[in-house]
């Protein structure tokens, strides 16, 4: 199985990480993608999920920035609601533009992870950048059309890395 679709650590969603994990690897910034990661594609603004995640995390000194494929007027509402940074068009896979975002913020790359719901965009992008990366379930069935074609290619990919036990839940990440 090639590196680059092999995320760190696997979890059923964001919402179930507790903090103690990131501060346990010492990150100080999520990279998170939006759609069918933090919220559904549908929801305009956050869910006060969204919001109490990210006052919880924020409280603890761990920054959130959404780095997304989707259109900045789809992310920048959103995430100035949720009140954190954003990136949008990111054109994931590539990894120029989180390397750019890297660099901007002055961020480390030990102390930042990618956390998003795709592994052919979000896994791979983190993974070229160089940075941690887990492995979300989507939180719907409910996707864009272009999402759902690339569903259909990383399924096999997901069920090969089960198979293989490459999807480390992120409770038995000891590193």
């Amino acid at each position: 199985m090639n590196k680059k679709y092999i995320p760190f650590a696997y979890a059923s969603s964001l919402y179930e990480i507790d903090v103690d994990f990131f501060k346990k690897l010492n990150i100080k910034t999520i990279l998170t993608d939006l759609d069918n990661t933090l919220d559904s594609y549908k929801v305009k603004m956050p869910s006060k999920e969204a919001l109490a995640l990210i006052k919880k995390f924020k409280e603890q000194g761990i920054e959130f920035i959404i780095v997304s494929n989707n259109y900045h007027h789809r992310v920048e509402p959103y995430a100035k609601a949720l009140g954190v940074k954003m990136t949008s068009m990111n054109m994931k896979p590539w990894a120029f533009k989180i390397n750019k975002l890297l660099a901007l913020e002055g961020m480390k790359k030990e102390e930042t992870i990618l956390v998003g719901d795709q592994l052919l965009t979000d896994i791979v992008a983190g993974n070229k950048a160089k940075i941690k990366t887990i492995l979300v379930k989507p939180l719907t069935d409910i996707d864009q059309n272009f999402t759902k074609i690339r569903r259909i290619f990383e399924k096999p990919k997901i069920k090969r890395l089960r198979k293989l036990n490459l999807l480390r839940d992120w409770r038995n990440v000891d590193e």
